[in-house]
């Protein structure tokens, strides 16, 4: 049975678990029909590439006939998406982090009553791409809003639809830059770390992608911190690697995790 985020913030402390070793480099088909009724998520910073590895894992799950959806966040309804454009406009430099971390949590409310808890419900596997992990790795690791307030906001949000299991992909925040825009590579060597990784304004994707390096060392920070606080329900992959060692985790892992 999942355990709730709210209550356990002190007291459960473990490892995090980076896939080393890979031997299983696929999943059988009876490890995906595992997956019907399951919530996981993928996560991690920019540019850490779980968006790659979750087309990758749908083709393969969808290959083996489970019955599986697929959502964003913020959005994946008419209302979140909304709300996302308002979160990641370049115009809204002045949203106050509670104002963003609350707009978060809005866009995740509506998406669990209009469309995860009916699939969940229905026997589909949930694959979502970001969820709370990434409002307490942004807006708390990241913009320093308490964890505690954060998983408060979280319980009325989700109401109960916590995710079976959250991979999280980790990789040096400098090397994420570098794969959001080569230009971050030609600053660091110039000795300007720090500054905006998205050095050109025709390269700015979100208001959220132009923040500091500080700001990604602390969310990268705070994933591993979940990771260890919630080890029963958390997975963490070496997001360095080539795209084909990454899936070789992703496949272990999640095979693993659901396993006999």
């Amino acid at each position: 049975m999942r355990a709730k985020w709210g209550g356990v913030l002190t007291g459960l402390v473990g490892a995090s678990t980076i896939a080393e070793n890979i031997e299983k480099e696929t999943m059988a088909e009876s490890d995906y029909q595992r997956l019907a009724g399951k919530f996981v998520v993928f996560d991690g910073p920019d540019g850490c590439g779980k968006t790659t590895q979750m087309k990758r894992f749908l083709e393969k799950a969808e290959g083996a006939g489970v019955r599986i959806r697929r959502f964003r966040e913020p959005g994946g309804t008419p209302i979140g998406e909304q709300i996302r454009d308002l979160l990641l406009s370049t115009k809204n430099q002045e949203m106050d982090m509670r104002c963003e971390m609350l707009l978060y949590m809005a866009s995740r409310a509506q998406l669990v009553q209009e469309q995860i808890r009916p699939a969940l419900e229905a026997g589909e596997c949930v694959l979502a791409d970001r969820f709370a992990s990434s409002t307490l790795a942004y807006q708390g690791g990241g913009g320093g809003l308490s964890s505690t307030a954060i998983l408060q906001v979280a319980e009325i949000a989700v109401d109960g639809a916590w995710p079976h299991l959250t991979v999280v992909f980790d990789l040096p925040t400098d090397v994420a830059m570098s794969r959001l825009n080569p230009l971050w590579a030609a600053g660091k060597k110039r000795g300007d770390v720090n500054q905006n990784p998205l050095f050109d304004d025709s390269a700015v994707k979100d208001r959220i992608e132009q923040r500091a390096r500080d700001f990604f060392e602390r969310v990268r920070e705070n994933y591993l911190w979940q990771a260890k606080q919630w080890p029963e329900r958390y997975r963490v992959v070496d997001a360095s690697k080539t795209i084909a060692q990454v899936e070789k985790q992703v496949m272990k892992v999640v095979g693993e995790f659901f396993g006999d």
